[in-house]
This record gives structure tokens, C-alpha cells and sequence, in this order.
């Protein structure tokens, strides 16, 4: 039980660590790298190699942001077998609705508690 937990460390470690590569070396924005590893996620979905990565990895791969990549084409991809073209932007949709509504309700929440200290000039 120990190395599954190792594993999903050492693995989401390793995401996190090319996430701010990029942010250091390729000097990317953070709207550029979240893009990037979301993308990466999807296509390594459909190319079908994220599922045995998460087989492997667990919460690891799970967790950090390409997982959001492989959700959204998981579900299009689920989703255009049944219903076809529309299947695609309704599969994506449904699959991920739940943590985008969730991220909106919750970031409106904080907003009401906390007060932004914005730029100083």
C-alpha cells in the first residue's frame, strides 16, 4: 500500500515539475502552461495511453491538471460513439460539468470572504 502512494507521488511530482519547467525555462504564462498540459492530457487520451497511465499512477495522474484534458476527451470521445457529432460537445460537457460548477461556486464564495488586494501601483 506504501508504493502506491510513492508511486502517485514521484508521478504527480513529475507533472508538477514539467509544469514549472515551463514556467521557468520556456518562460510561459500560466494561462500558456495550464493550456499545454490540458492538451497533452487529451491527447494522450486519445491516443489511448492515459488510462494504463492511470492504472499505473493512480491519484498521481488523477489529480493534476491533465486529468481535466483526459476527462473532456474521454467524454467526447464516449459520448460521439452514442450520439454522433453532437455526442462530442455534449459528452465533453457532462463529464466535466460538476468540477467546472464547483470551481465557479467556490471561487464566488471566496470572493464574498476575502477581500482582493489587487495591484499595487
Amino acid at each position: 500500500m506504501v508504493s502506491i502512494f510513492i508511486t502517485a507521488f514521484i508521478v504527480g511530482g513529475l507533472i508538477c515539475v514539467v509544469g514549472q519547467l515551463l514556467f521557468d525555462v520556456a518562460k510561459l504564462t500560466p494561462a500558456h502552461t495550464l493550456c499545454i498540459l490540458v492538451v497533452a492530457g487529451s491527447v494522450l487520451d486519445g491516443l489511448g495511453l492515459y488510462e494504463p497511465f492511470i492504472d499505473f499512477a493512480g491519484a498521481g495522474a488523477t489529480i493534476p491538471i491533465t486529468s481535466f484534458g483526459n476527462a473532456l476527451t474521454h467524454g467526447a470521445m464516449a459520448e460521439a460513439e452514442k450520439h454522433g457529432l453532437i455526442g462530442v460537445v455534449t459528452g465533453m460537457f457532462e463529464v466535466t460539468s460538476s468540477g467546472i460548477s464547483s470551481a465557479i461556486l467556490f471561487g464566488f464564495i471566496a470572493s464574498l470572504i476575502f477581500k482582493s488586494k489587487g495591484k499595487v501601483k
